[in-house]
């Protein structure tokens, strides 16, 4: 029988989630229920002391919202639980003492200041400090004190920490699904610390322990993870434990300049770097950004399935992904490519989708009048004009026309569209419009075209003035359109009060 897949994502809950975080969950998600596995999140909170009250909650709420929620984690236990790492620290210090008894790990008594002070002192001669087989055997530490003196410190609760003994003379082989074969030097590496002074391990001990305990498969996580790899291969031998799959997926870089993608640049350019507000920085589900197509462009950063397909809805994705695809070098950060993303989910949806959209966004510009706005209306009105929105919120600027008449009309058009003759034009043209029936588009078109050969008069010194009495300005869709759909008597309010205002 097959081994059952098995992916978590385990943020920290010191913030709200990068929307980088999301895209690893994203891919962890993708690769679970490609293969029928099952997708957990734990929450890593071994570190008291960057712990943000609501963050857990933040990052629940936007799984959700993205639309892919965890199988298992806190609330949703399978048998692998507690799922918050804060709630299993009673797991941790055993593992660690394990790995002492075993002669693989030891008990470090060294202050930080007496640390400090090798540190500085080797820097003063161009060196740099790593505590590891160089000179772990003249420090306070297990190594060199006698079982007794060991045994009586920690008898008398003596300060001190767990530290692996890392191997130095072997290389460490390792394998990663995107970067394939890696070789490490060991003699390079230092004896992380496994299990702190105050009681809680280190996210090394606790990671590894925990994705051995909950029969993790694959760790699919991000690129800044795979300087821990070695040391996390060689825990996994040190248990005796056989490790999962590693993957490291590639950086979110930057839209300009060098370094991965982060919160200022956000807020220089723009755009939004989290999946939900949090704080003075708006989210992408508040900006506007359809679900869809937020999860759509985050798999594209750094995945592509070999064509030159974009669109994708989950179901796809998980059809076609596959961690052999995910690219080995940073993916740029492209925000229009964004909105160009929200832009193709808008026009795929129905007139009657957006509209029920819309409808709020217009009561709160013209107040709350839900009886007056008619659904059908507010549907007719989508589909002139959607095509050239991003954003739901996009379609005000470019139909509230028709919704309110035009308060002030352009300056520039008035300028070079208002004449000496316009006002006469206009007036006539008002019986012109009085006396179209039936009153659509197609007929008010006939009959004002007819119209105007029929004076010998140009279409430009028609339909430019009587489009800026109409919406205020040069813009919008097929104007007979417009002038059916907010009806003849409302068209022939708005040329009469135009007149007022511009003669």
């Amino acid at each position: 029988m097959s081994e059952k897949i098995r992916v978590r994502f385990a943020p920290s809950p010191t913030g709200p989630l990068h929307i980088g975080g999301v895209r690893t969950a994203l891919f962890n998600y993708l690769f679970a229920k490609k293969k029928k596995g099952t997708f957990i999140l734990r929450i890593e909170d071994t570190d008291q002391n960057r712990y943000v009250e609501g963050a857990e909650e933040y990052i629940i709420e936007a799984l959700n919202w993205c639309g892919i929620p965890f199988d298992e984690g806190p609330g949703k236990d399978g048998g692998f639980g507690p799922y918050r790492q804060s709630e299993r620290k009673h797991l941790y210090k055993q593992y660690a003492e394990d790995l002492v008894e075993k002669g693989m790990a030891y008990y470090a008594f060294d202050t930080a200041e007496s640390l400090d002070l090798q540190r500085k002192e080797l820097e003063e001669k161009g060196k740099t400090f790593i505590y590891n087989w160089h000179n772990r055997e003249r420090l306070q530490n297990s190594l060199t004190l006698s079982p007794e003196e060991t045994r009586t410190r920690l008898e008398a609760g003596e300060e001190h920490v767990i530290r692996f003994k890392t191997p130095h003379d072997q290389t460490v082989h390792l394998t990663d699904e995107i970067r394939g074969r890696i070789n490490i030097d060991a003699s390079l590496l230092d004896d992380k610390v496994l299990f702190k002074s105050d009681g809680m391990p280190t996210y090394h001990l606790a990671n590894v322990v925990d994705d051995h305990l909950m029969e993790i498969t694959h760790v699919i996580r991000g690129e800044e993870w795979l300087p821990s790899l070695a040391l996390h291969v060689q825990l996994y031998e040190a248990f005796g434990w056989k490790p999962p799959v590693f993957a490291h997926l590639p950086l979110i870089m930057k839209p300009t300049g060098k370094g991965k993608l982060s919160k200022r640049d956000g807020e220089k350019m723009g755009f939004p770097v989290f999946p939900l507000s949090w704080g003075d920085s708006v989210g992408y589900r508040e900006a506007g950004y359809f679900p869809e197509a937020v999860v759509n462009f985050l798999a594209m950063l750094g995945w592509n399935a070999g064509d030159d397909k974009e669109m994708y809805s989950l179901p796809e994705l998980i059809s076609a992904f596959s961690l052999e695809r995910v690219h080995n070098s940073g993916a740029r950060f492209d925000p229009e490519k964004t909105k160009w993303y929200n832009h193709q989910y808008l026009q795929l949806k129905s007139d009657s989708e957006i509209a029920s959209l819309y409808r709020p966004v217009i009561q709160d510009e013209i107040g709350n009048k839900e009886d007056e706005i008619n659904e059908e209306y507010i549907r007719e009105v989508v589909s002139l004009v959607k095509e050239r929105a991003d954003f739901v919120k996009d379609l005000w600027g470019l139909s509230s026309y028709f919704f309110v008449p035009p308060q002030e009309y352009d300056e520039k058009a008035v300028r070079k569209q208002w004449k000496e003759h316009t006002p006469g034009i206009m007036k006539s043209l008002i019986e012109v419009v009085e006396n179209v029936e039936p009153y659509d588009s197609s007929t008010l078109e006939q009959k004002i075209k007819d119209w105007i050969q029929e004076k010998e008069l140009s279409f430009g010194m028609v339909m430019a003035p009587l489009r800026l009495l109409i919406v205020g300005g040069l813009m919008g869709p097929h104007l007979f359109d417009i002038m059916a759909l907010i009806g003849k008597d409302e068209s022939i309010a708005r040329i009469q009060r135009g007149l007022q205002e511009l003669t």
